[in-house]
């Protein structure tokens, strides 16, 4: 069954049957919000992957599948703080019955939704639940380009100081004399990058909050404090592959793992990135893993050579990166990032990137 068909059948699925049993259930129909959270949460199935807590003396721990559950709502209605969700449980019984809290003396206090979310961003939930929609839904069919790019996150904590790295031994200018033999260059990250897997190479890469700054789309330099996220995005809107760094390090030096991540999830054809991409490494591994790679080129001060017709054609596509950033940005959480330490921050950005990637998968079959 192809994707737009398998998507087609479970949101009739979830008309014909689920939203009309709920709307009996809660006396009245359900409005365009809560059927999309209805729809999201029935795709992503967070629950499944939370384990139950296991029993102890004292006090009966909260149900951690709801306490997920509500953290998907949280990024759906784009809350700014978890105190703000806590209030739309208690404040709205179907988004309370939806999350999976009986009764309203069942939503547990602000300090339990934080412990939760402590221990789903050390048991990295986010990411499970990412890499197993892609298998489910994207993995089984061709996809045609990648779209890769960077978006800045701000955070609210302080900028941590970067280490001064070691200043190399002076070499000697010119020719070498007879018979000297001098120490090679040091190796770079991007060569180092070749020879390692995805996540041998992203475990090296810093993930901290910092200063970092670049050129926005209208050619102005900004600087914030917080991250960055790199994504690579399909045709169709969809993220495969996430992961957040320091904000001051380069986009190019998350290009090789996100290849390596994204080829490891799906098949596809093409690797479309900007002029922050254009190193020789990035396309030899591009062409080594089977894909073809069109990068916008960097002038460095120097004229170069635009590209081809058929190329600019297809690097038009790039701009779907672009448009999953702004919506992330405005519509699922990552723009108010209120949370504080790395671990905390992508798992906030996480939810936000699952429920885009239900919501835009749902957005296909209309």
């Amino acid at each position: 069954m192809k994707l737009k068909e398998a998507v087609s059948w479970l949101l009739g699925t979830l008309q014909r049957n689920l939203i009309p049993g709920l709307e009996e259930c809660c006396e009245r129909p359900l409005t365009g919000k809560e059927q999309q959270l209805v729809n999201i949460l029935e795709l992503v199935q967070i629950e499944k992957f939370v384990g139950r807590p296991s029993p102890r003396f004292g006090r009966k721990p909260w149900e951690r599948p709801a306490l997920a559950r509500a953290f998907v709502g949280k990024a759906v209605y784009n809350h700014l703080h978890t105190r703000a969700t806590i209030e739309a449980l208690k404040a709205t019984p179907v988004f309370r019955r939806l999350c999976g809290f009986v009764r309203r003396t069942d939503i547990p206090s602000e300090a339990t939704f934080s412990r939760a979310f402590a221990e789903f961003a050390e048991m990295r939930l986010g990411e499970k639940v990412h890499e197993a929609l892609v298998g489910q839904w994207v993995k089984p069919e061709l996809v045609g380009h990648i779209s890769r790019d960077a978006t800045a996150i701000e955070g609210r904590e302080k900028p941590t100081a970067k280490p001064k790295p070691p200043k190399p031994a002076p070499r000697k200018k010119g020719r070498p004399r007879r018979g000297e033999v001098r120490e090679p260059k040091p190796e770079t990250r991007l060569e180092r990058q070749g020879r390692q897997s995805a996540q041998e190479a992203l475990a090296e890469l810093p993930v901290y909050c910092d200063v970092g700054a670049k050129k926005n789309s209208k050619g102005y330099k900004q600087a914030w404090i917080g991250y960055k996220l790199h994504v690579d995005v399909n045709d169709c809107g969809l993220p495969i592959s996430a992961v957040m760094t320091a904000a001051s390090l380069h986009e190019s030096q998350v290009a090789i793992p996100l290849m390596k991540m994204t080829s490891e999830r799906i098949d596809y054809l093409y690797d479309l990135m900007d002029s922050a991409y254009d190193a020789q490494p990035i396309y030899e591994m591009s062409r080594s893993l089977g894909h073809v790679p069109i990068i916008d080129k960097n002038d460095r001060r120097k004229e170069v050579i635009p590209l081809a017709p058929h190329e600019a054609v297809r690097y038009r596509e790039r701009t779907v990166a672009e448009r999953f950033n702004s919506r992330l940005k405005e519509g699922f959480g990552a723009g108010n990032v209120m949370v504080r330490g790395a671990a905390k921050v992508s798992l906030h950005l996480m939810f936000g990137i699952i429920a885009l990637f239900a919501d835009q998968l749902l957005k296909l079959s209309s």
